[in-house]
């Protein structure tokens, strides 16, 4: 009987693996309609987001008014394609600050260990005991309502989870032969970090940042809906979720259409963390 040597059947089970799932696909194409919608919304939307048409008034989609309108006339539609400009832009910023801070400081702590160490660890704890949320709540209560406020708050709010995850993943990879190897040559701490180390723990940073992405995006629409983000009448979907939650039982369409679009954004950017955690970490396994 003729035997398959291994090397025929591998390049089958990479191909297998190779297949991107069909709910990736899916979620893949979603952020990237959403991205299109931040970039070009305002060209793509068939009215403005904040043109008022008293005559239509309130009504249930139709084929002109596909979400129908709010109670001041204004096309749903076309606000909540506007309002993906907000609801990209701020989670974005919070994820890739939060991502930085995060991997800077939990590098240096795991790798230097010490007094840095000490130092960063306890300013992580002291971030832990502060219920974030309520945090900003407040800083915006006393400061003024402010967008920029709050990502600025739920960046620094953030990025202890960041430095804490990291600092672990350094930990265990700061005794390993590669690294005692690179330190043997001299190497400086810089290239051992980023350039050694760094690239090894990338996957579960990078999944953590979608998840990242996905918190802050619930959460600046939580502070919208509670009128502490954007500014009345713009288009943001949090803040339209607010304004809607009144006219369920005249334009359902109207409140479900922002808040189905944040379920789906933060679902779609956790599917995508994980399937990539998963791509990376097997690349590594490989190299």
């Amino acid at each position: 009987m003729t035997q398959i040597s291994p090397t025929v059947r591998a390049p089958r089970r990479r191909s297998r693996r190779a297949r991107t799932p069909i709910v990736i696909i899916l979620a893949l194409a979603f952020i990237a309609l959403i991205t299109f919608l931040a970039l070009f919304g305002e060209w793509v939307a068939p009215r403005g987001a904040t043109t008022v048409n008293l005559e239509v008034g309130l009504i249930t989609p139709t084929g002109d008014y596909p979400f129908g309108t709010d109670d001041l006339g204004r096309d749903v539609f076309s606000r909540t394609i506007i309002g993906a400009r907000n609801a990209l832009i701020g989670p974005l910023l919070i994820a890739l600050g939060a991502f930085l801070i995060g991997n800077i400081l939990g590098l240096a702590a795991g790798y230097r260990g010490g007094l840095l160490d000490a130092t960063v660890m306890r300013w992580v704890d002291l971030m832990y005991a502060f219920p974030g949320l309520l945090v900003v709540i407040v800083l915006i209560g006393v400061l003024g309502s402010s967008y920029l406020l709050a990502v600025v708050a739920l960046v620094v709010l953030s990025s202890p989870f960041d430095t804490r995850i990291v600092r672990g993943l350094t930990l265990e990879q700061r005794h390993l032969p590669y690294v005692e190897a690179a330190r043997t040559l001299g190497l400086p701490v810089r290239r051992i970090l980023f350039r050694h180390i760094f690239p090894n723990i990338l996957p579960v940073t990078f999944a953590n940042a979608c998840l990242n992405f996905a918190v802050s995006l619930v959460a600046l629409s939580a502070l919208s809906f509670l009128g502490l983000g954007i500014g009345p009448g713009s288009a943001d979907w949090g803040r339209m979720l607010a304004e809607s939650r009144t006219l369920l039982f005249d334009n359902p369409a109207a409140a479900l259409a922002p808040g189905a679009l944040i379920v789906l954004t933060a679902t779609s950017m956790n599917l995508i963390g994980d399937w990539l955690y998963d791509r990376l970490a097997d690349r590594g396994r490989a190299r």
